[in-house]
């Protein structure tokens, strides 16, 4: 009984990971990107952030309406998909900590309280569970310099 207990849970974590990993298509040619923001811009605190996507709409976290996600800043990080976790990232939900910020609320637009110096920021869109879609909507990578 114990040894079927054990493969039922294990085959079932399986496919739950299995149904969740990646599997949102995203819509062809969306893009993700900030709208205020650029490449080595010098700004002061607290910065104002407003996220720009096209191509897919804008939903909370929780809501299962296609084409559509929710944004996450990666802060001071590697690349979505590189680093230590590398490409699996890519198939599981993203960390929710200070380097990984969701806006599940479906928020547009954010403000963030940087110490001065230099900053990383990337954006990411997340499904109704917050794993990146297939293929991955993000945007390019940004420095901003925090005066």
């Amino acid at each position: 009984m114990k040894k079927l207990l054990i493969t039922s849970t294990l085959i079932a974590l399986f496919f739950s990971h299995n149904a969740l990993a990646g599997e949102t298509p995203s819509a062809p040619d969306t893009k993700q990107y900030f709208v205020n923001l650029s490449d080595n811009d010098r700004v002061s605190g607290p910065v104002k952030v407003i996220f720009g996507l096209s191509g897919m709409g804008v939903a909370p976290a929780g809501v299962d309406k296609p084409n559509t996600g929710h944004h996450h800043i990666l802060l001071d990080r590697a690349p979505l998909g590189q680093g230590e976790d590398g490409i699996e990232e890519l198939d599981y939900a993203l960390l929710a900590d200070e380097h990984n910020i969701h806006y599940g609320g479906g928020q547009t637009e954010t403000v963030l309280d940087l110490p001065p110096g230099k900053h990383t920021l990337q954006l990411v869109l997340g499904d109704m569970n917050h794993i990146p879609h297939n293929p991955p909507i993000s945007s390019d990578v940004i420095t901003i310099i925090v005066e």
